[in-house]
C-alpha cells in the first residue's frame, strides 16, 4: 500500500461561460477538503495539474488555489505537467511526497480551461504533444496522429469500424447517466457507425463520434499516508501506482501496439499481487475509440489483434465481465486536458466505495485507472480500493 484517497470533488465537464482557471481550482479545492472533513491548514503540500499551452494566458497556476483561502499561504505548491496524463502526473507528485515523508496530507488538482480559444487553435496546441519534428505538420493536427493509428492498425489486423462504433455508443450511452458529464446523450450504435453530416470522417478512419470533447473542467483529490487515512471516515488505498515512459517519436515503435501501457499495466499487476480478472471495472483513456480498442489488448483483456471481441461481445459493457469506461469516458464524459487523469481517479474512487450513482457498477471494489500523455508516450496505472 501506498497512501490514500480520502476525499474529493468534481466538477461538471463541457464550455463552462461561466468559469475561469481560478474559480475552476478555488472551488474543487474546496469541495474536496470539505469531502476529507479537513481545513487547508491540514494540507502539507499542493500540485496542480495543468497542461495549458497556450489555452488560457495564465500560465502560473499554482497558487490560484490560495484565492480560495488565506490558510493556503505558505504551502509549497507546484504546477506539474505531462501532457494529457497531467492529472496523473499531480496525484503521483502527491503519492511521492507522502511516501518520502515530506507530507501526510496532500492537495492534488487537476484543472483545463479549453474552450476559450478556436477550434484550429485547439488543434495548434494539442499537437504539441506529439514529435513536432516528425509528427508536428500532420493534418488534423492530433486526431490526425490517431487517424494515422488506426490506419496501421486497420491494415494489420482488418477495417475495426464495427468495433470503433460499438465503443463510442457503449460510453455515450455510459455518460447519458453521468451529471458530470459533458455530453449525457444515448447516441446509438447506427449513428455512430455511420458517416453523416453530423457524423463526418475528422482523420483518416475515425469519425466525429470517434473523438473525445474539447472541455473546460476540474477534479480533485486529498491524499493522505496510510496512518492519517485509518483515522478518516473514508480511504481508498493505492494498490498500485505505476508510471511508464516511452519514446516521443512514433517511429521509434510499433504505434499499433501500445507497449508502454502494456509495460505500466504488467507492473501495476504485479505491485498489487492481482490479476485483470480480479478487478471489477477499469476507466481508460479513450481519447478516440481506437484508443481504448488498443488498450483492450495491451491491458490483456484480449490477444493482440483480437481487442474488438471485447467490445463486439459485449465484455466491457457496464454489465460484462470488465466494464469499461462506466463514465462515459473522455469519449462522453469530456476531455479537460489536466483535469483528466485527476478525474478518472475521483470515478473510481466513487465506484469501489459505492457512491457512483448512476454510473456505479453493482458490487465494484477493485477499479483500474489508465491516464496516458501523448500517443501512448506517459503511461499512467492505478489500481484502487476501500482501505476498509
Amino acid at each position: 500500500m501506498t497512501a490514500c484517497i480520502v476525499g474529493w470533488a468534481h466538477s461538471k465537464f463541457g464550455k463552462l461561460e461561466g468559469e475561469t482557471l481560478e474559480s475552476l481550482i478555488v472551488r474543487v479545492a474546496a469541495d474536496a477538503l470539505a469531502d476529507a472533513g479537513l481545513s487547508p491548514a491540514d494540507i502539507d503540500a499542493i500540485y496542480v495539474g495543468h497542461m495549458n499551452a497556450g489555452f488560457v494566458r495564465q500560465e502560473f497556476p499554482s497558487s490560484l488555489v490560495m484565492q480560495g483561502s488565506d490558510l493556503f499561504r505558505f504551502k509549497p505548491a507546484t504546477r506539474v505537467e505531462n501532457a494529457c496524463a497531467t492529472g496523473s502526473a499531480a496525484i503521483h507528485q502527491g503519492l511521492n511526497a507522502i511516501a518520502a515523508r515530506r507530507a501526510r496530507r496532500v492537495l492534488a488538482i487537476g484543472v483545463e480551461k479549453m474552450t476559450e480559444v478556436t477550434g484550429p487553435a485547439v488543434g495548434d496546441i494539442l499537437i504539441r504533444a506529439s514529435y513536432l519534428p516528425e509528427e508536428g505538420d500532420t493534418e488534423g493536427g492530433f486526431a490526425g496522429v490517431f487517424g494515422r493509428i488506426t490506419q496501421a492498425y486497420f491494415q494489420k489486423h482488418g477495417d475495426q469500424s464495427d468495433a470503433l462504433a460499438r465503443i463510442a455508443a457503449k460510453n455515450h450511452k455510459n455518460g447519458a447517466v453521468n451529471p458530470l458529464a459533458q455530453m449525457q446523450k444515448d447516441l446509438g450504435y447506427e449513428f455512430c457507425r455511420t458517416i453523416s453530416d453530423k457524423n463526418p470522417l475528422v482523420a483518416g478512419p475515425l469519425k466525429r463520434t470517434d473523438c473525445s470533447l474539447v472541455s473546460d473542467g476540474a477534479a480533485a483529490v486529498v491524499l493522505a499516508d496510510v496512518d492519517t487515512a485509518l483515522a478518516m471516515p473514508k480511504a481508498v488505498v493505492f494498490r498500485a501506482a505505476e508510471q511508464v515512459n516511452d519514446f516521443l517519436p512514433m517511429s521509434k515503435r510499433d504505434i499499433t501496439l501500445f507497449e508502454g501501457c502494456e509495460v505500466a499495466w504488467k507492473k501495476a499487476l504485479a505491485a498489487s499481487r492481482l490479476t485483470l480478472d480480479d478487478l471489477d471495472l477499469v476507466e481508460t483513456h479513450d481519447c478516440f475509440t481506437s484508443a481504448e480498442l488498443l488498450e483492450y489488448e495491451a491491458m490483456g483483456l484480449t490477444p493482440r489483434g483480437q481487442g474488438a471481441r471485447a467490445v463486439l461481445e459485449g465484455w466491457t459493457e457496464k454489465d460484462g465481465k470488465l466494464p469499461v469506461n462506466p463514465s462515459g469516458g473522455l469519449k462522453s464524459k469530456g476531455h479537460p486536458i489536466g483535469a483528466t487523469g485527476v478525474s478518472m481517479h475521483v470515478l473510481a474512487a466513487q465506484q469501489v466505495t459505492g457512491t457512483a450513482g448512476g454510473i456505479q457498477v453493482e458490487g465494484a471494489k477493485l477499479a483500474g485507472v489508465f491516464n496516458m500523455g501523448g500517443a501512448c508516450v506517459a503511461n499512467y496505472v492505478s489500481i484502487l480500493e476501500p482501505l476498509r
